[in-house]
């Protein structure tokens, strides 16, 4: 799962960016650095625009598709700052050589990761030894070190936007103190930068300046759909072992989101020849890719046979705030169809020492369970473990293998 999404983030991205410059130069009459420029601009996915569409439409993804399109979404925007940040200095500096983005590429990349995980543990320390007095500050502490993340690998001349990436998995798989409401407090955060990403899209784009280049928007738009992120994503998962109707579903969810309305500023920053262009153009990508791939994802994800049972995520009304000396956590875990915990009670399982459900949710209601509490497919429980028994209960609960199934 790991190389599949660090290769449609990297070597997709790449793809992706250098077929749209093709098609740029050969159809829009573009140099080809102002084509490999515009295309790098739109090569990164987002994500959130994704899921919030299956969310709406109660559709869900099989096997690791959602965890892969997560993964590749989250993890190719760094790929996608830096080649415009290059390409737009090979147009403002015309003596340098293409051949110049290789070695800075290892060095933002190889800094971006390290300083990342570094950060990252850093961060767990920090926040788990600071005993701030108000739980208010914790944001405030976060918030931060985010930026000092990025900071400190920007000066160092590292990928700030990788760095920050890696730190937030570094903590996401950590335990801290007040873990659930700083990642509530993030979330926020990141749906309020995209807003305001979309809010200057609008202030920014002119619409008496839009028709003219209407048609080329859309069949650049149409270009990065039906041939670029599917010849991308085909070529980087070729040596991966996936039905072919998985490979095709990732190549349709390529939702353009905030992420090319950013990029899109950096030639207008650096004074780059048909930056005013480039930014018309992106917005009939962004619009397009929004209006015609989001709206048809369930539809495709059912014609391709991919969709499964929407989940709809247990939202516990008990907040447990784990402290430093606390080895626990509140673990929900939904029995899937199959496990050895359908038709059992709760006694039963023989759950081991340090796990105890305390509560189920069954068809939006909650349960407070006892010993002789029968569980059933689609329960979600709410399980107070300690960390190092939670493997034993997620394979007591969600497990369906033969062996699972004789204890």
């Amino acid at each position: 799962m790991l190389w599949r999404g660090l290769t449609l983030s990297t070597l997709g991205v790449l793809i992706t960016a250098v077929l749209l410059g093709w098609f740029a130069t050969v159809a829009l009459g573009f140099t080809w650095l102002e084509g490999l420029l515009l295309g790098a601009i739109v090569s990164s996915t987002d994500a959130a625009a994704v899921f919030a569409v299956l969310r709406s439409r109660s559709v869900g993804l099989r096997g690791h598709l959602k965890p892969l399109l997560e993964l590749e979404s989250g993890s190719n925007d760094p790929m996608a700052v830096f080649l415009t940040a290059g390409f737009t200095s090979l147009l403002v500096q015309p003596d340098a050589a293409i051949t110049d983005l290789i070695p800075a590429f290892v060095q933002q990349m190889a800094l971006g990761a390290g300083l990342g995980y570094v950060m990252g543990r850093g961060m767990v320390l920090l926040t788990n030894r600071a005993r701030l007095e108000y739980e208010g500050l914790y944001p405030v502490l976060t918030l931060a070190l985010v930026l000092l993340t990025y900071g400190a690998t920007t000066v160092v001349e590292g990928n700030g936007f990788l760095a920050v990436y890696v730190a937030g998995l570094v903590m996401g798989n950590s335990t801290f103190v007040h873990k659930k409401s700083l990642m509530r407090f993030h979330d926020g955060v990141a749906w309020l930068m995209q807003i305001v990403m979309f809010l200057t899209l609008g202030l920014l784009v002119f619409p008496s300046r839009l028709p003219p280049i209407m048609g080329a928007g859309l069949l650049t738009a149409a270009f990065l759909m039906f041939v670029a992120r599917p010849v991308a994503v085909f070529v980087a998962l070729l040596p991966v072992r996936m039905a072919l109707r998985e490979k095709a579903m990732v190549a349709w969810v390529g939702l353009r989101g905030a992420v090319p309305i950013i990029l899109a500023t950096f030639p207008l920053l650096a004074r780059v020849p048909q930056a005013d262009l480039f930014f018309n153009l992106v917005f009939f990508i962004v619009l397009t890719s929004v209006l015609l791939q989001g709206t048809s994802i369930p539809f495709i994800a059912r014609w391709l046979r991919v969709d499964a049972p929407f989940k709809r995520k247990f939202h516990s009304p008990l907040e447990f705030v784990p402290t430093v000396s606390v080895n626990s956590e509140l673990a929900e875990l939904v029995i899937p169809r199959g496990s050895p915990a359908v038709g059992r009670s709760i006694m039963e399982l023989n759950l081991p020492p340090g796990a105890l459900v305390v509560l189920v949710n069954r068809n939006d209601d909650t349960i407070v369970p006892n010993g002789a509490t029968v569980l059933q497919a689609g329960d979600a429980v709410l399980v107070l473990v300690e960390n190092d028994a939670l493997p034993e209960v997620r394979r007591l609960v969600e497990s369906a293998s033969p062996k699972a199934q004789a204890f």
